[in-house]
Order: C-alpha cells, then structure tokens, then sequence
C-alpha cells in the first residue's frame, strides 16, 4: 500500500514528492523537542493549490493520514508526520497574491514568513500586526494554524483579529473559500474563525485574506525595568495594565531565563535573582507613555533604563527575542504556553516558583505580561521528556487552570497537550468539538493523533 500511495503521488506531482531519507526525518519533528514515531511516507512540496487538491484526493482515496507543515517551528508537535503519513509542506507556496492599501487588506499563501510579507508591506506603509518573537522564522500559515500571538497582541490582538478570510482545501480535495473581504460580514456561522486554531484537523489553509494596518506614525520608545525577583516584575506589570496606559509590548523574563539570554549573548550577567520588564511604545505619544510607564515602574521599586534611540530599543528587544535559542543552547527544551488573566500573573509566578520547589526543577519563564501569556520552559537533556518534568507540567497546567486561565495562548494543543484538552473544555464540549472534525473531515485522515486524541507521556 505504501508503495501505492508514492506512486499516486509521482504520477500526479512528479518531483514535488520527496523521498530522501534526510526530508523524512526533518519531517518528523518540530522545535517542540517531540518527533513522531517513524516516518512519513513522503513529503509533498506544495507549490500550487492544485498541488494541495490533487495531495488531497489521493490521501482520501487511499485512506491515507496528511499532515500539513510549514516552517516546522510549532512547540507542540502539531505539525509533526510519523509512520504511514504524508507530509504535505506548503512552505514553498509564499507568495503576496493581492495588495489592497485602500481597503487595508492582502491577500497571501501560507508559506510566507511573517517578517518577509511585513517587509513587503512596508513598502505599501501597511503592515500585519501578530508579532511572533519566531517572525523571521514562522509562517503565517502556521500563524493561522495555531492561532498565534507574539509581542504586541496586547495591544494589536492576535491572529484571529487580523484575519478576514481563509481559502480552505478539505479532505477530498473541495476547495472552499471562507470569510470576505469586506470590515462587516456576519452572513452564516463564522467558519473562518473556526479554522484559526484548528491546527490543521479540518482542512488545509492555502491562502488567507489578511487584515492589515497603517504603519503606526512617529517613533517608538523603549525602556526596561530590573525588579529584584520575578514576583515584584509581575506585580508591576500589573500596575502598568491598571494605570491605563496602553504599551505596544510589555514583556517579562524571569531570573533564569534573563541569566541564560545574557549567557547566550555574552552579556554580563544580572543582578542575582534579578527579573526585567521590557516595554515599548508606539504612535503620536510614544514620549509620554513611555515617560508615564517607566513613573509607574519606578513607584514599585523598578531600576528604569530608557534607550535613547530606535538601534538601542531593538536591542534591548533582542535579548526578549534570544530567549529560545539561549533555552536550546541549555539542552532540549520543553517550550511552554499557558495563559490567566492579567490580574492572576503574580499568582502564577507564586504557583511556577511552588512546582518547581515541589518537583525539584528549574522553569525559566517569560511572558508577555500585557496580555497574561507565560511561556514556562523545561529544560533536559536527551531526546524524551523524563517523567519527572511530565509530573511538574501536569502540576503547573493544572495551576494556570485553577487560575481562570488556559492550556495553550498561542502554541496550540498538538500532540503534546491532548491529555489535558477535555480537563479545560469539559466532557461534552470537548466530545461537540470532536464532532465537528468529523463533519470536515470524514475519514479522520489531516493530523490524526493530534489535539482531540488523548496521548501519554
């Protein structure tokens, strides 16, 4: 059957489907740290929604399981093809189809990374505002995959807000084209929502229809602020939230994770203990929000250092934006992604700082404190999550719940966060939702294994 399915593919696509040993393995994995077991059968570079429809028509015909990929830079395993699967990559599909600067809109194949199309924009003076600390390496594809977010979804919101339409291809190879073009438009259920999320279990996204801005007038400005631990930070990222004052991006990194970064990039090291808030502003009154911020931050004992142009600012963000590479230059990394709300972030510090006296590990964590995101790491070495690091996950998922809080801000569930799915949805909500895979996907063939299938460490 194996040798049936490749040779469908080859007839039908030619030299788009590969089978080097090399593509395969890189197939396997995501930067999650987790690869599926075995390999897929092939990968099919995409390069044509027709390329996607006739992968498609196959795989239903045969019965055989499709996984999309892009870049392969989820943290979930989301995207990640193993034994008797296809790999279908949309990564080499890239392009920008459409450029609207009236209607403020573009439209985009999946495969285009986030900081190649707002390269692009800029020189319409638009731009797309989720922000992913991974923009030079996501795709927006994979954006809409998981229903990402970044640095400035405090004020700029997230993938779903930035979303007018998707071009959805289906199981058997339909091809649906799903939202609109226009601001308004509440005709029928809102299917394109419903995709934003959906990792890949209800269709494949070829193209989307993108909500775009006016870049935002005057210069930005950036500052941080040193706390003596990780619980003062949260407190006064708090009390930025409550003063009124709306930052573009208002990030927290904890002792460990700062200590790492500043290691990385040959940094002297901070203050021990030492956690930091890194903030920036935009627009018209970038001066004086910055200037009321950093009032804020030094009337709760924050150590305020203000850059003194747009160069130092960006630097000061590449240290935020180093935190992944400085946690994978430590060994293999468990990324994590829970969210509470704004108010409950001192709490969830207290609750990471009690797992890990409890457990006996170290979490280095950084957040993006304007909008409650936390990203806990794990750090270990070898290829499989030890048991030990699995019991204080469990534990500090469980917190962010009790929290008011979720699993996943931006990540997604993939395969590494499907045992916990129904402990926040519920029995029946999670069942409904399983349902309505089926409806797209009848045969359960795209990502099976994934989001609504409970797996064990």
């Amino acid at each position: 059957m194996t040798a049936d399915v490749v040779a469908l593919l080859r007839e039908a696509l030619g030299e788009r489907v590969d089978t080097d040993p090399a593509s395969l393995e890189t197939a396997r994995a995501d930067k999650s740290g987790h690869a599926a077991p075995g390999h897929p059968l092939a990968v099919v570079h995409a390069a044509s929604v027709a390329d996607v429809q006739a992968t498609l028509r196959i795989a239903t015909a045969t019965g055989t399981p499709v996984v999309t990929r892009g870049a392969g830079t989820g943290l979930a395993g989301g995207a990640n093809a193993g034994a008797g699967e296809i790999a279908l990559s949309v990564r080499g599909m890239d392009r920008i189809l459409e450029v609207r600067p009236d209607d403020l809109l573009a439209v985009v194949e999946p495969g285009i990374l986030n900081a190649d199309l707002n390269a692009q924009l800029a020189e319409h003076g638009l731009w797309w505002a989720p922000d992913p600390a991974s923009r030079a390496i996501a795709t927006v594809g994979g954006n809409i995959a998981t229903g990402a977010g970044g640095l400035l979804c405090a004020k700029y919101g997230v993938v779903r807000d930035a979303v007018l339409g998707v071009d959805l291809v289906l199981a058997d190879g339909r091809l649906l084209h799903l939202g609109h073009r226009s601001v308004k438009g509440v005709t029928g259920l809102d299917l394109t929502a419903l995709v934003i999320g959906s990792e890949g279990t209800l269709g494949v996204v070829v193209g989307a229809t993108l909500k775009l801005r006016r870049l935002v007038p005057g210069e930005v400005r950036t500052l941080t602020a040193t706390f003596p631990d990780v619980r003062a930070a949260a407190v006064a990222s708090a009390a930025v939230t409550a003063s009124g004052v709306q930052p573009a991006i208002l990030e927290l990194m904890d002792a460990a994770s700062l200590a790492a970064v500043h290691a990385l990039l040959g940094m002297d090291p901070p203050p021990a203990g030492a956690a930091q808030l890194t903030v920036q502003t935009d627009g018209p009154a970038a001066d004086l929000e910055a200037e009321a911020i950093a009032e804020v931050l030094r009337g709760v004992g924050g150590t305020v250092a203000v850059a003194a142009d747009a160069a130092e600012g960006e630097r000061l963000l590449t240290i935020r934006r180093t935190m992944h590479p400085a946690m994978e230059s430590m060994g293999t990394a468990l990324i994590e992604d829970v969210s509470v709300p704004r108010s409950a972030l001192p709490a969830m510090f207290d609750e990471i700082a009690r797992v890990e006296r409890e457990h006996g590990v170290v979490i280095p964590t950084v957040a993006h404190a304007g909008d409650g995101n936390l990203h806990p790491n794990f750090v270990f070495e070898g290829p499989e999550v030890p048991a030990v690091v699995w019991a204080a996950a469990d534990d500090l998922f469980r917190s962010a719940l009790r929290l008011g809080g979720t699993l996943t801000g931006e990540h997604g569930v993939g395969v590494l966060k499907s045992r916990w799915l129904a402990d926040e949805l519920g029995d029946d909500q999670w069942e409904l939702q399983r349902q309505v895979t089926r409806v797209f996907d009848p045969l359960g063939i795209l990502n099976p294994g994934k989001v609504f299938a409970p797996s064990q460490p």
